[in-house]
């Protein structure tokens, strides 16, 4: 892809920028910095760009601080050209929930970019979460707007609008140019971006009821944000939509388990059976819950394997499909990122590079589609159809001399490698503008922390599209204006029932009794690895401060980096001046009161080239169950670690680390390697 402003004709033209894949598929290229620019992202990230946000401006420091321990509002806005830093946050945001282990990919890239998703990725019950919540973020509701767009459309509320549609669809009915007409609007919709405004006005989601087509109280009884679902206020732009992603998987494990448990509370005893031991146990519902907070799951006993003898094979075969299941969600997130990074691309990819490949695509057919009859449409569909039914035999052999012939050749005619080459999923646009930051020596600063609930105060609409919706002023102030005598309405009380969970009296006490007796075995545990870990235990010193005193300050980067390394307390820092750049440990501790920077008297423990990392992996301070324990007992942070692995396959465990998305984030986008996500 053409890095210029000016989109070539082979940038247009949907052809893959190489066949390697299939005519070399063993050439290997390794570049040890960024100016080596490997891949479209690379070479974006050290391009010279016409307008610049204060992490693109050239300087003579090693790394200029843009506000790592700053308040919002301290922080240069914005940070990258054309892009305010609320939104530069989102995305930062999501990649570090999105992105757990990369390694170093040697070949050719498909589209040009790096940061693709590996066929043969991890499996975790955790990275299946982060997908389905990215599904939901984008897809769903993607989707959902859509629904309520059609929604406004249909009701004619907005009277001038739908009787302009109405009058184009009949007049293109009458002369038997449908095809022609949904071609044409498609084409300006996407050559000019302006005509999306003026054909699909936009209007917060919650705002607009899904059967009348009307505004409606936001379920979150306020309006405090426009993309999400709920309209539920937000500290931070795209919280409220993240917050609704976990809430949407944490319910369906919700209801799954209530169907594993088989509760039904129509058949419980009446409230005031005062005999009955429901109010002496606790709601197992409401524990999975909980344990689904903390990043794990609770579940009950299950029939034994010597009685049921369908267990083991169905949860063999569950389990072995989750996987593909997983890559499923993730190349169907991709592909919508990626459509829509294509229409609305964000600096500094090219701004109409996709777009005029998109319209190359379209006017031929529409071309096509004023000659094609519709009997001569149906004809070729249903041979289509009746080929691709009947024709297997034919279908087979052809793909055999295919992969005979051509190895790979699937690869090469992906969507990402044609029609959507260049084009960048939301993670491999966050990895570039992160490359503008190490590029310019002015590393992003990390997306700030919500310590406070969100204030209920109604965020700004546009009012006169709602009025062209057919509201009232009142109408409209009462629908954005917090009402806490709303309901949260659920569809019925059996729906209620079911929902509602509770220990009772006694269950709560006996919950809260298990609480204070795990919080001292907690505890007791966290002594027994001190002494374990003096004793030369690897495993504990690993352990030793995962869980922070809440009264020291986490808080560093953007060069050094508080953590220990095999139970030692120490930093870890990147220095970027010297002749070879490197990462490295240092248990100095005056790096707390004077940093690194220009100091030539720190005695690294070990060091590592940065051009020599081939792999990159999170880890956590503890197991997944220790981890559940550790969130629901303690009620504290853990501090999870990074492992750094160079190319001659030696590790270094970093752990205790507050700032570990961030020190993972500079050294995935401060040298020259391709990544590829595992």
């Amino acid at each position: 892809m053409s890095t210029n402003s000016q989109p070539t004709l082979a940038d247009i033209l949907p052809v893959p920028d190489t066949v390697d894949p299939v005519t070399n598929p063993n050439k290997k290229v390794s570049s040890p910095s960024l100016a080596d620019k490997p891949t479209a992202s690379h070479a974006l990230a050290t391009a010279e760009h016409e307008e610049k946000g204060a992490a693109q401006q050239s300087h003579e420091a090693e790394v200029v601080d843009l506000g790592w321990r700053a308040a919002k509002q301290e922080v240069p806005e914005p940070l990258v050209e054309k892009m305010p830093n609320d939104e530069l946050w989102v995305l930062i945001r999501r990649f570090n929930k999105q992105m757990y282990h990369v390694k170093e990919y040697p070949y050719a890239v498909p589209g040009n970019l790096d940061l693709q998703i590996a066929d043969e990725e991890e499996f975790s019950p955790d990275k299946l979460r982060s997908n389905v919540e990215r599904l939901y973020m984008t897809v769903i509701v993607g989707i959902l707007g859509l629904v309520k767009h059609i929604v406004r459309l249909r009701s004619w509320r907005e009277t001038r609008r739908t009787a302009l549609f109405c009058t184009a669809y009949y007049i293109a009915w009458i002369f038997d140019l449908l095809t022609p007409a949904f071609l044409t609007l498609l084409v300006t919709l996407i050559l000019y971006p302006p005509a999306r405004q003026i054909c699909f006005p936009p209007v917060p989601i919650a705002l607009v009821d899904t059967n009348s087509g009307g505004i409606q109280k936001p379920k979150a009884r306020v309006l405090g944000s426009h993309d999400s679902a709920t309209g539920a206020p937000e500290n931070h732009k795209g919280e409220a939509v993240e917050q609704e992603a976990s809430n949407f998987v944490n319910s369906m494990a919700a209801v799954a388990l209530s169907s594993a448990t088989g509760k039904h509370p129509q058949n419980d005893p009446p409230p005031d059976d005062k005999t009955s031991v429901q109010d002496s146990v606790p709601d197992p519902t409401t524990v999975a819950i909980s344990a689904a907070n903390a990043r794990g799951k609770v579940s009950g006993a299950d029939p034994s394997a010597k009685h049921d003898k369908t267990k083991v094979p169905m949860e063999t075969a569950m389990w072995t499909k989750m996987r593909p299941a997983m890559h499923g969600i993730a190349d169907v997130s991709d592909t919508w990122e990626r459509f829509a990074n294509a229409l609305s691309p964000t600096p500094p990819f090219p701004r109409d590079t996709a777009r005029l490949r998109f319209a190359a695509l379209l006017v031929p057919l529409l071309g096509v589609s004023l000659v094609v009859t519709s009997y001569m449409f149906v004809k070729g569909t249903t041979f289509g159809f009746g080929f691709a039914f009947f024709g297997d035999p034919i279908i087979q052999r052809g793909l055999v001399w295919l992969n005979r012939t051509y190895p790979n050749w699937q690869k090469v005619l992906e969507l990402r490698n044609t029609v959507l080459k260049g084009v960048p999923t939301n993670a491999q646009l966050t990895i570039t503008l992160l490359r503008i930051g190490e590029a310019n020596k002015s590393p992003l600063p990390p997306p700030p922390r919500s310590t406070e609930a969100p204030p209920e105060e109604p965020t700004e609409v546009d009012e006169e599209q709602l009025q062209a919706m057919g509201a009232s002023p009142g109408d409209i102030q009462q629908a954005i204006e917090r009402d806490p005598n709303v309901p949260h309405e659920t569809g019925g009380t059996d729906i209620q029932q079911s929902k509602d969970t509770g220990h009772g009296k006694k269950g709560s006490k006996l919950l809260g009794f298990f609480k204070g007796t795990t919080k001292a075995s907690v505890e007791t545990a966290l002594g027994a690895d001190k002494v374990r870990a003096s004793a030369g235990s690897q495993a504990a010193k690993n352990r030793l401060g995962a869980i922070p005193n809440p009264r020291d300050n986490p808080l560093s980067g953007p060069v050094d980096f508080k953590c220990r390394y095999k139970g030692k307390k120490g930093w870890t820092y990147i220095s970027t001046k010297a002749t070879i750049p490197c990462v490295s440990f240092t248990v100095d501790h005056t790096v707390e009161k004077i940093g690194t920077r220009d100091r030539d008297d720190l005695h690294p423990v070990w060091s590592v080239p940065i051009a020599d990392i081939k792999e990159l992996k999170k880890v956590g301070g503890f197991g997944w169950k220790a981890k559940l324990v550790v969130g629901w007992a303690l009620e504290r942070e853990v501090a999870d670690g990074l492992e750094i692995i160079d190319r001659e396959g030696q590790t270094w465990a970093l752990t205790a680390m507050p700032l570990r998305e961030e020190l993972f984030n500079r050294l995935v986008a401060i040298g020259g390697q391709k990544w590829e996500a595992w």
